[in-house]
């Protein structure tokens, strides 16, 4: 650089040095050094022609100036004379005015007077030498004659340095100066015109101004260019060099103006010779020709000297925009190389499964595709730098250290590439040797689960058993992890944590199957073993048998368990029958054993099959959230985004990462941690329940993905990324992958129950099992709920869904036509039903047209029932899946017929789970509001409570038993009522312990059976009779001879009420009878008594009828919505 620069420096001062000449020698040629004065400044003076320079020469050289005869010479002011004498003399060269300048002064027709005054001014005011002066005299006579007299007498007056001739004619002057040398008006031969002189000198002297002119524009130009500083930017110095050589290109266009005006001008000079060759040329018009011939070479010379210092500017500017150029792509090249370098520096995983690794090495491939186009930029960037250091750039200190980095660079990644492929290759081998080894023990797996126990049992099936696990142990060489140590050495680059405990998982594994394969061995040979030995009867020997009678059996035992000795000698028959038999135990064992390790077996296969989806199912998620989703981000792939796709990718793929991110780092591994016990695997899904919510939101947004997918699917973009991808299906298969998985797990975990029925976590899964199938359900609600149209409220405000579905439903309102009414029983209309916790909802459903979730129904809303008003009727006569819902005490009947009678009883036990809820809710708020106004209120002195007679209790009565509720003090006054009649059983008001006909009618808005005005007359809340079984929650003594004594969780079934809030009852164990009070009762309400205190259409006269929803405003004044809050 420090080089470039000196060499424009010399370079500049050279072409000044040239210029400054070129404009010195334009002064020197045009005398502007010595007199600078110009032709175009007194151009009127010149035109007066009182003295003008012909071109003639004296005999030796000397320029002659001619004073034609000019009448108002004497007019002429000083300084006019001055400019036009010293203008003139200038003209001639140097030379020529050395020799000193002849005046020929014509005054022929002019007075003596004159004469003296002209020659006297001249001589007086001549700027330049004179070599002699010449005057014709006046031609008068008189004039003549006076003339010569005044010149002798006067002679001292024109004493000058030159002499001073009178001539009386013209012969006279031609012995002086040549005939040729003088103008017509003299006698002479030469051509002379005064304008045309004048517009030559004119001419000359303006190329000559613009000869210097130019050479100084040339000069500051140079220095301008010189001074310029380089810029740091591509973009600055193309705009540098740009300007430069505009300016450049409008010098050198004034340059060749000023050319073509001096060869104008010598043309011009010329002409005169050309029309003819015998004109003869005078001496200044030579002169002129010369002068503009040497202007015309200091143009050339200006031009040359510019042409060099431009050339090396040019350079310059070029070179340091190829400079430029080089640092611009050398950062863009090294910050993606740096880029490159740090991606696969972060890039350490080398995968935890086989089909992870390939991705992870196709993914490095891919890598290097796309890395290589950024190498080769930056190889080619290196070469283009050597190329400039070759051709000699000026900044080669600063060129030669980057192509050196560009080198490193790409050495560097390359090498990093290279290296990262040999660990995922190393990765490769260690997943597909692992992969060898679990499948090999999957195989045994299943070769031993297949085995069946009963084939076994016999000599040739053991026998097949044993030679199909010897062969299958025979192929372990080839798939069997061999030695743990050689793996982890000859692995040790790749072995991370987790990698390692996999390799010990896989040789666990490897090791428990073969185990397995050992005692099957142990087991099978034993059988065959068993068949092979032939059972016979052997005698004792005769000497044992005279030193002892044969026992009875009883002794045989005693005395084996008393002596060896004995028992040595009695092995016999019965002792080789002993072993068979025992050997059949052990036969026995041997087959339940084997079917529990069947069982396991299969539960592994399950867990393997659950892990090996679920991995694939995270790799798949991974590979669209990276291949499309994030390719959506990326500014090279924007072009290929469709206008209906920008911005979409929220809705494209909704949650898609979050459900990613929960299977990848909490899901997947929770898994894993139960490879060893399948069997746990529920308590997995149970922990995260909540977190499966997150399918819901996924499965809402599908529609609007599957809707834009379905405008935007011939879109380039997608294209382009399922080609990087090498995906044979479309990205729609890969967002329908969450649904399809939510729904597998269901069907895994049905497999895995079937095979765990007996274990440790069989009731985790079937939990497990049932959430799944809730949330399945959730899902399937949700996507319904959200295709209601037209309801102005807030559906949440409604509750929880609990369920929704189809029904044919006929009306029947007491309020409507008759014509209305009698036409609802034979037209029903089809009506979605979704219950929630405090309505129900009646839609049309309408079936849309189109594809995929376009072709999903959609709802209209029609009305809402709210819950706290409905009642149900279980059974509609004449149709097992018909039921009714009736609204404000049957005001508005709904018939609702189900599609089977199992969603109808599905339906109606929903319902009466929410009425239920709402009763007990609304007992539990009077029960509470009675129990403050107890306390508040005065107590009344009589009680109705008894439905057969009312007896007075006083205050201290009440007091105590309010003190203990369940003593029977209080309630047994001096003589018990007596026990009812044999045979008498209920009154006509009450319930008949059986089951009616048809199951009775819900209502949440039942009257309660508590009260609250009976508590307050009665003090204690003596119960009403109620048919049914009991249970005692607490055990009394007996304290009277009609008292029945009672352990808690005894049975009892009510005969009678009586007084005192005592009922008569009936032991169902012990079939005694006796009294007892209500309050240490608790209701068994069977399902055949379910309804016994709800009201039904169908019901019998002397069934019990509720009020309407009236009553239980009555029976609970708080409003239901207020106790909810």
């Amino acid at each position: 650089m420090r080089f470039w620069l000196r060499n424009e420096e010399m370079a500049l001062e050279e072409m000044v040095q040239r210029l400054n000449a070129v404009s010195k020698n334009t002064d020197e040629i045009m005398h502007q050094d010595i007199v600078p004065l110009c032709a175009a400044d007194i151009q009127e003076q010149l035109k007066k022609r009182f003295a003008y320079l012909s071109g003639g020469r004296g005999q030796d050289g000397s320029p002659v100036i001619t004073f034609p005869d000019y009448p108002a010479f004497s007019e002429i002011p000083d300084k006019e004379f001055q400019n036009v004498m010293t203008y003139l003399t200038s003209i001639p060269s140097l030379q020529d005015a050395g020799i000193g300048f002849i005046l020929v002064i014509d005054r022929r027709q002019d007075k003596w007077t004159s004469v003296k005054a002209s020659v006297l001014r001249i001589a007086a005011s001549f700027p330049a030498n004179l070599q002699l002066v010449l005057v014709l005299r006046p031609t008068g006579f008189f004039q003549r004659t006076l003339s010569d007299i005044a010149f002798k007498f006067n002679r001292d007056d024109f004493k000058m340095k030159v002499p001073v001739m009178m001539l009386g004619s013209v012969p006279e002057l031609h012995g002086y100066i040549d005939k040729s040398q003088l103008t017509e008006d003299l006698g002479g031969t030469l051509d002379y015109c005064h304008s045309r002189w004048l517009c030559h000198r004119t001419a000359i002297e303006s190329f000559a101004l613009m000869v210097k002119q130019t050479a100084q524009m040339l000069q500051t130009f140079g220095t301008e260019l010189a001074e310029t500083e380089l810029p740091n930017d591509v973009q600055s110095t193309s705009l540098v060099l740009s300007v430069h050589t505009e300016k450049k290109a409008k010098a050198k266009e004034d340059l060749q103006l000023a050319l073509k005006e001096g060869n104008s001008i010598l043309e011009s000079l010329r002409e005169p010779l050309a029309e003819s060759t015998s004109h003869s040329v005078n001496q200044d018009q030579l002169d002129n020709q010369a002068t503009v011939q040497r202007l015309l070479a200091q143009l050339n010379e200006t031009e040359a000297a510019f042409d060099e210092f431009w050339a090396k500017h040019q350079q310059k500017l070029e070179q340091c925009l190829q400079l430029r150029h080089f640092e611009q792509g050398f950062r863009e090249v090294k910050t993606t190389l740096d880029s490159m370098s740090q991606k696969i520096a972060a890039f350490t995983d080398v995968g935890n499964s086989l089909a992870h690794v390939q991705h992870l090495l196709k993914d490095l491939t891919s890598f290097e595709e796309k890395s290589s186009v950024a190498v080769d930029r930056a190889r080619a960037l290196s070469l283009e730098g050597q190329q400039l250091i070759e051709n000699k750039h000026y900044a080669v200190d600063s060129i030669h250290p980057k192509c050196e980095e560009l080198q490193h660079l790409c050495d560097h990644f390359a090498s990093e590439i290279t290296r990262r492929r040999a660990l995922l290759s190393k990765s490769l081998e260690l997943h597909s040797l692992l992969e060898m080894s679990m499948k090999w023990c999957d195989e045994g797996i299943f070769l031993l689960a297949s085995q069946p126990v009963d084939k076994c049992q016999s000599q040739d099936g053991a026998e097949a058993a044993l030679q199909e696990i010897e062969k299958f142990l025979e192929t372990g060489a080839e798939n069997k992890i061999q030695e743990l140590n050689k793996i982890y050495k000859e692995y040790e680059c790749i072995l991370n944590q987790d990698l390692l405990e996999h390799v010990q998982k896989v040789f666990q594994k490897q090791e428990s199957t073969e185990e397995m394969f050992h005692r099957r061995q142990a087991s099978l040979k034993k059988l065959a073993a068993k068949q092979m030995r032939p059972v016979q009867p052997v005698a004792p020997r005769p000497e044992a048998l005279t030193k002892s009678p044969s026992p009875s059996p009883g002794s045989w035992r005693s005395s084996e368990n008393s002596s060896s000795e004995g028992s040595a000698l009695r092995r016999g028959p019965y002792r080789r029958a002993k072993s068979e038999m025992s050997e059949t135990r052990q036969g026995r064992s041997s087959s339940t054993g084997d079917e529990e390790e069947n069982l396991a077996i299969l539960r592994r296969h399950v867990m393997n099959e659950l892990l090996d989806t679920e991995r694939a199912y995270v790799e798949e998620l991974l590979c669209v959230l990276e291949g499309y989703a994030a390719e959506m981000d990326n500014p090279l792939m924007a072009h290929l985004i469709s206008t209906g796709l920008q911005n979409k990718k929220s809705i494209l793929f909704g949650n898609m990462e979050e459900i990613y991110h929960f299977h990848n780092r909490i899901f997947l591994r929770e898994l894993e941690s139960c490879i060893d016990c399948p069997e746990l695997v529920g308590r997995c899904f149970l922990e995260r329940m909540e977190e499966f919510q997150i399918y819901e939101k996924y499965c809402q947004n599908k529609p609007r993905s599957e809707s834009l997918w379905r405008q935007c699917s011939d879109c380039p973009f997608f294209q382009e990324c399922q080609k990087k991808l090498d995906h044979k299906l479309s990205l729609d298969s890969y967002l329908l992958k969450p649904v399809q998985r939510i729904t597998k797990y269901q069907l895994l975990l049905k497999e895995m129950l079937k095979y765990s029925k007996n274990c440790e976590g069989a009731e985790d899964l079937q939990e497990a099992l049932s959430s799944i199938l809730g949330i399945l359900k959730a899902v399937n609600d949700s996507m319904h709920l959200i295709a209601i149209t037209g309801y102005d409220g807030n559906l949440s405000d409604l509750g929880k869904l609990l369920m929704q579905g189809s029904f044919s439903v006929w009306t029947d309102h007491k309020k409507g036509h008759t014509k209305v009414k009698e036409l609802a029983r034979f037209k029903p209309m089809q009506r979605h039903l979704f219950l929630h916790e405090k309505a129900v909802l009646f839609c049309k459903k309408r079936e849309e047209n189109g594809e995929g979730y376009e072709k999903a129904p959609s709802y209209s809303y029609k009305q809402s029932l709210n819950m706290t008003a409905v009642g149900i009727t279980e059974n509609v006569k004449g149709d097992a899946k018909k039921f009714e819902i009736w609204y404000n005490a049957r005001e508005e009947v709904y018939i609702i017929q189900a599609p089977t009678p199992e969603i109808k009883a599905a339906w109606v036990n929903e319902i009466r789970k929410v009425l239920t809820s709402q009763l007990q809710a609304c007992r539990e708020a009077s029960q509470h509001r009675a129990l403050e106004q107890s306390h508040s209120l005065p107590l009344p002195a009589q009680s109705s409570t008894s439905p057969t007679k009312g007896s007075t209790r006083n205050v201290k009565k009440l007091e105590d038993r309010k003190t203990d509720p369940l003593s029977l003090e209080g309630y047994v006054s001096s003589s018990l009522p007596k026990p009812p009649e044999k045979g008498k059983g209920w009154s006509k008001t009450s319930h008949s312990l059986e089951a009616p006909e048809e199951d009775g009618g819900w209502s949440s808005a039942e009257e309660l059976i508590n009260s609250s005005d009976a508590e307050e007359d009665g003090g204690v809340g003596s119960k009403k009779l109620a048919p049914g079984k009991y249970t005692v929650v607490m055990g009394d003594e007996k304290e009277g001879p009609d008292t029945l004594a009672m352990r808690s969780g005894d049975m009892v079934e009510v005969v009678e009420e009586g007084a005192e809030g005592l009922w008569y009852v009936r032991d169902l164990t012990s079939s005694k009878e006796g009294w007892v009070p209500a309050s240490s009762l608790s209701t068994l309400l069977g399902k055949s008594i379910s309804a016994q205190c709800l009201s039904s259409s169908d019901s019998s006269p002397g069934s019990a009828v509720l009020s309407n929803s009236s009553s239980c405003s009555e029976g609970c004044p708080t409003p239901f919505s207020e106790l909810q809050g």
